[in-house]
């Protein structure tokens, strides 16, 4: 099943609905430019890297959980099933934007691809607009499906893809300048056991490996201080927790029309997303990918909890996605809402059983008195 939208909340969906790949939602806006901007597409283009933009393992987040570890023995594979939920909060327009597409080979008219699960998910939250939201959800995907590498080289192919969008963005600005905005993105693609998590920005996936929660990006905040040190050493500031002043994020798409933030040759506001990878196992249940209006109010592990309660009572993703949303509009989120849930199996999650406590004993009342006889009959 496919789901794709890239709208508010009006229109949601679940796995059981069935929805084609999303319109160019800036068709219209620059259709007298296209051959400009498929030109700048087409080159695998690349801004300059600082050497702290580095790929992280899952393995180096949780190595207790033993992710990231190719088990060639394991016969576990995947049954991909999603549903999404967005809501525009108490925000005065939607800007967050959102896809789920579980059958992503098939849907995006790649041929001879493996019998084996592909799934691609993504949310982008957008800034100063929805513009670039939306040209990111339409591009990154078919820039990796498009991409010679992919499914080889997933890393590479989706890191690509988000500076490539990024690239064609600036060019669809300078056709129209009404297009100037900013999103950022983060993308989950399923290939076999591969889990590959893609972001730039503060939306964030997690993990739900057996009940524990397992953070899957990092959010990149300017006062982070591995981003801050890359903010300073590429000409740019952090001021009052903003890059420049201006952003409350060290890594988006688009920002073209923002002075000082970034150019062809790089600059401190960075569209090169961080990657995350792991192997999927029996105990990996769920994802929950969620723009920062869900991780306001929700901690990972507390979303995951509930997420957890939740799929036990009726193992509906989608239904799953609007009691976060829900519950994170209860809690007085002041954003616009995003959040999509992907199941990894067919049953809920099953009830963990609680390791026995160590039996703490205790003397009975006739056991105190005989030991109080004790000791008496020893002072006389």
């Amino acid at each position: 099943m496919e789901e794709t939208k890239a709208s508010g909340s009006v229109e949601n969906g679940s796995s059981s609905e069935v929805v084609g790949r999303p319109p160019n939602p800036l068709a219209a806006a620059y259709r007298q430019g296209a051959d400009a901007v498929a030109v700048a597409v087409a080159p695998k283009m690349s801004l300059v890297r600082h050497p702290s933009l580095m790929k992280t393992k899952a393995s180096g987040v949780s190595a207790e959980a033993g992710l990231g570890v190719d088990d060639h023995q394991s016969q576990f594979c995947p049954i991909v099933r999603s549903g999404a939920w967005t809501d525009i909060g108490f925000r005065s327009s939607m800007e967050d934007v959102y896809v789920c597409v579980d059958n992503f080979m098939q849907d995006y008219g790649l041929k001879d691809f493996p019998d084996e699960p592909n799934a691609f998910y993504g949310v982008f939250d957008g800034h100063g607009g929805k513009h670039a939201a939306d040209f990111a959800c339409y591009h990154i995907p078919k820039l990796i499906v498009n991409d010679e590498d992919f499914p080889r080289d997933v890393e590479k192919v989706v890191a690509s893809a988000f500076l490539q969008t990024d690239i064609a963005f600036a060019e669809a600005c300078s056709l129209d300048a009404a297009l100037a905005s900013g999103t950022t993105a983060l993308a989950a693609l399923v290939i076999g056991r591969s889990l590959v998590v893609a972001n730039a920005g503060d939306c964030r996936a997690v993990l739900c490996h057996r009940g524990k929660a397992i953070e899957m990006s990092r959010d990149h905040k300017p006062m982070c201080s591995k981003e801050r040190k890359r903010i300073e050493a590429s000409g740019g500031s952090v001021y009052d927790g903003y890059l420049n002043g201006q952003l409350n994020v060290a890594r988006a798409l688009g920002d073209w029309h923002m002075e000082g933030m970034k150019d062809r040759d790089g600059g401190p506001l960075s569209a090169e997303p961080e990657l995350m990878t792991t192997k999927l196992t029996e105990e990996d249940e769920f994802l929950i990918i969620g723009c920062d209006g869900i991780w306001d109010v929700f901690r990972s592990q507390n979303a995951v909890d509930f997420a957890r309660r939740r799929l036990q009572e009726h193992n509906d993703p989608a239904m799953c996605s609007k009691d976060l949303v829900d519950e994170a509009l209860k809690r007085k989120s002041g954003d616009n809402l995003a959040v999509i849930v992907v199941c990894f199996q067919m049953q809920p999650p099953p009830n963990l059983v609680a390791p026995r406590p160590r039996v703490q004993r205790s003397f009975s009342a006739e056991g105190l008195r005989e030991l109080q006889s004790f000791l008496d009959s020893l002072k006389n």
